[in-house]
């Protein structure tokens, strides 16, 4: 089950929304879709449930993920030659029993002004959590065209190594770069 952060929005700390978006979720269905176009989520386990079949299948379920956000920066042309669309995605623990996780990054683009978006790169890397230097993946893909104005966002799934964990994923807001794919 994912719940938006809107901690920068709404003006509360990391820990205050956690106190709030948790038992909110919790109380949500969990087979309910979530909104991905957030820049940042939040997953917390949803509530047990009951009768023989559901105990069967818990019974064979991995540990679930506990309650973790999802991450990601917007597309940006990286400075170093030759010119590169860039883009990051992390994850942050909050509780659970992971300490690694899958993170993946798809990077997709569409001619400014059209619809459909287009996967032009993939990146992904087991890392720790947290972010920065050495704990998130990049996904890149080379300008070729420097006057085509393009959109460009990411995709990030996060993999919690060895738990049960949702199949959401975010999508980091659009961003407009002279750079053609």
């Amino acid at each position: 089950m994912f719940v938006r952060n809107r901690a920068v929005a709404a003006g509360l700390s990391t820990a205050a929304l956690l106190l709030a978006a948790v038992p909110a979720a919790h109380a949500a269905d969990a087979s309910a879709a979530a909104d991905t176009s957030t820049d940042r989520l939040v997953a917390a386990p949803a509530e047990g449930r009951t009768g023989e079949g559901a105990q069967a299948l818990q019974q064979h379920r991995a540990p679930s993920a506990g309650v973790f956000i999802t991450d990601g920066d917007r597309v940006h042309v990286s400075s170093t030659p030759p010119p590169t669309a860039s883009g990051h995605g992390w994850w942050k623990k909050i509780s659970g029993p992971g300490t690694k996780a899958k993170v993946t990054v798809t990077l997709q683009a569409r001619p400014y002004g059209t619809s459909g978006w287009k996967d032009v790169a993939t990146g992904s890397k087991t890392v720790k959590s947290g972010g920065g230097a050495g704990k998130r993946a990049t996904a890149r893909k080379t300008c070729t065209n420097l006057i085509q104005k393009t959109e460009w966002r990411s995709i990030i799934d996060v993999d919690i190594i060895g738990v049960a964990d949702s199949p959401e994923k975010v999508s980091t807001k659009a961003a407009t770069l002279w750079c053609g794919f």
